[in-house]
C-alpha cells in the first residue's frame, strides 16, 4: 500500500509540475507561440471607380493595419523600411485585396484585372480627397526611410484595372473588404464617364452595389428593402397588432390603416427632403416614441378603446413610424442613383405591401383565437398585455439612451428660421391631410348608418 501511495504522490506531482510548466508557457510575454490575426476594430477604406475608354481603374486607400499577418520589413523601433518593402505590399494587395473586388460590366463579372501601380503613404497625406491627385500620388517613387513612419501606421494605396468594352456600360461592383476589420467603413465614389462623381457611404459587405442603378433595379431594390423592414420591424409588428385586436372588420380597418398609411408617408417623404431634424438626438427621442406609441396603444386595448376615434390615434402614432421608416432610407438613398424619387416611391409602396401581408397573416389567427380558445374581450386584454410588457421595456431602455444626449437650444438665426419654416411646410401638409382623413372618416361612418 505504501509503495501504491507513493507512486500516486508521484504522479500527482510530476502532473502538477507539468500543469504550472504548460500555464508558466502560455501565459509568458516571451511565449514565441503563434498568436491569431488580431484584427483593428474600425478602420476605414477609400475607393475611387473610374470607366476610361476600354479601361476601368480602380483605386483604393487601405490602412496596413488591417493587413498585418505579413511580414514587414522594419528597422529602428519598428519604422517601416520602405526600401524593402516593396515585394512585400505587392503579396498584400493580392492576399488580402484582389479576390475581394468584383467587378460587373452589364451584370458580367470582370475575370481579368491587374495591379498597375502601388505605394505606401502617411495616412495624413491628402491626396486620396481628390481622384487626379490620388492618381498622381500613387505613381510617384516610393517613399525613402527619412518619413521614419511605423508600419502599423502606414496606408497602401493600390491601383487595379479591368479591361471593360465600353466605359458607356452599366457597372457594379462587390467589395468584400468586411474582413479588414470588425467595423469597415467604405467610401467609394464612382466617376462615370461625361458626368459627376457619386458617392457611396456604407459599413461592412454591402452586396452588388449598382453603380449606375436603372429605373426597373432602384423600383425593385427599394421596394423588397421597404417590404423587409417592416417585417423585420418587431416593434411596427406589434403597433400594427395592437391597432387591428379590437378592429378585425374591413369596413372598421379601412379607416385605421389608411389613416396610419398616410401619416407615416407625410412624414417619411418629407425627411427625404429634408424637412426633418438633423440634430443626433432626433433618432433616439423617434424611437423611444416608437415604443411609446406601442404602449398606450396596448393600454387603451386593456381599459377599452374609443374605436371610432381610433383612426385620430394612428394618424398622430402614423407621423413618428414614419420617421422611423426614415431613418433606415436615409442610408440607403445613396444607392438609388439618378432615381431618387422613385426609389423613395418605391420604398413606400414596399412598407405598404408588408403592413397588407401582415394584415393577411394576423386577422385570420385572430378569428381563429377569438372563436376557438378564448374570449374576445378576455384575449384582447391577454395579447395587449403581453405587447405592452415589451414595448414597456423598450422604451424604459431607448429613453435611457436618449437621455444620454444632451439637447442645445437653437441660437436665433437663419439657420433657425430656415428649419422653422420647413417645420412650418410640414405643419400644413400634416393639417392638410388630416382635414382629408376626417373627411373620408365621416364619409365612412355616414355609409355605416
Amino acid at each position: 500500500m505504501n509503495k501504491v501511495k507513493a507512486k500516486y504522490i508521484k504522479i500527482s506531482s510530476l502532473f502538477l509540475i507539468a500543469m504550472i510548466m504548460i500555464v508558466s508557457y502560455v501565459s509568458s510575454p516571451f511565449s514565441t507561440k503563434v498568436s491569431a490575426h488580431d484584427i483593428p476594430s474600425s478602420v476605414t477604406v477609400h475607393m475611387y471607380v473610374k470607366p476610361e475608354g476600354n479601361t476601368l481603374k480602380l483605386l483604393l486607400r487601405v490602412p496596413l493595419e488591417s493587413m498585418s499577418e505579413l511580414v514587414y520589413p522594419t528597422w529602428g523601433p519598428g519604422y517601416l523600411d520602405f526600401e524593402k518593402a516593396d515585394s512585400v505590399l505587392l503579396d498584400a494587395a493580392h492576399v488580402y485585396l484582389t479576390e475581394e473586388l468584383q467587378v460587373y460590366e452589364n451584370g458580367v463579372l470582370i475575370e481579368d484585372k491587374m495591379i498597375t501601380a502601388y505605394r505606401a503613404t502617411s495616412p495624413q497625406d491628402t491626396s486620396i480627397q481628390n481622384y487626379d491627385t490620388a492618381l498622381e500620388n500613387i505613381q510617384k517613387p516610393p517613399l525613402t526611410n527619412d518619413e521614419r513612419l511605423y508600419y502599423g501606421q502606414a496606408v497602401l494605396d493600390v491601383l487595379y484595372e479591368f479591361p471593360i468594352s465600353s466605359d458607356q456600360s452599366k457597372f457594379s461592383i462587390h467589395p468584400t473588404l468586411n474582413k479588414l476589420a470588425s467595423i469597415t467603413n467604405t467610401v467609394l465614389r464612382f466617376l462615370p464617364a461625361g458626368t459627376g462623381e457619386r458617392v457611396f457611404n456604407y459599413i461592412g459587405d454591402p452586396g452588388v452595389v449598382e453603380l449606375d442603378p436603372s429605373l426597373l433595379h432602384a423600383l425593385y431594390e427599394f421596394m423588397e428593402l421597404g417590404f423587409f423592414h417592416i417585417l423585420e420591424g418587431i416593434d411596427h409588428i406589434l403597433f400594427l397588432l395592437c391597432l387591428v385586436i379590437p378592429l378585425r372588420s374591413f369596413r372598421g380597418l379601412v379607416p385605421v390603416i389608411t389613416s396610419f398609411t398616410v401619416a407615416h408617408s407625410i412624414t417619411l417623404i418629407s425627411t427625404a427632403f429634408g424637412l426633418a431634424p438633423q440634430a443626433l438626438w432626433f433618432p433616439p427621442l423617434i424611437e423611444t416614441l416608437i415604443a411609446l406609441s406601442i404602449v398606450y396603444m396596448a393600454f387603451e386595448n386593456i381599459v377599452g378603446a374609443k374605436l371610432e376615434k381610433r383612426w385620430m390615434v394612428a394618424f398622430g402614432f402614423g407621423l413618428i413610424h414614419g420617421f422611423g421608416f426614415s431613418f433606415l432610407l436615409s442610408d440607403s438613398m445613396q444607392f438609388a442613383g439618378t432615381h431618387l424619387f422613385t426609389s423613395l416611391l418605391s420604398f413606400n409602396l414596399g412598407v405598404e405591401f408588408g403592413q397588407l401581408f401582415i394584415l393577411i397573416c394576423v386577422l385570420p389567427l385572430l378569428n381563429l383565437l377569438f372563436k376557438y380558445l378564448v374570449s374576445e374581450k378576455a384575449g384582447s386584454i391577454l395579447l395587449s398585455a403581453l405587447v405592452a410588457h415589451s414595448g414597456w421595456h423598450w422604451m424604459v431602455e431607448r429613453n435611457s439612451n436618449f437621455n444620454e444626449y444632451i439637447i442645445v437650444w437653437p441660437e436665433f438665426n437663419a439657420d433657425f428660421y430656415a428649419e422653422l419654416m420647413r417645420w412650418g411646410m410640414l405643419a400644413i401638409i400634416v393639417g392638410i391631410a388630416s382635414w382629408l382623413m376626417f373627411e373620408l372618416a365621416k364619409y365612412i361612418e355616414k355609409r355605416a348608418k
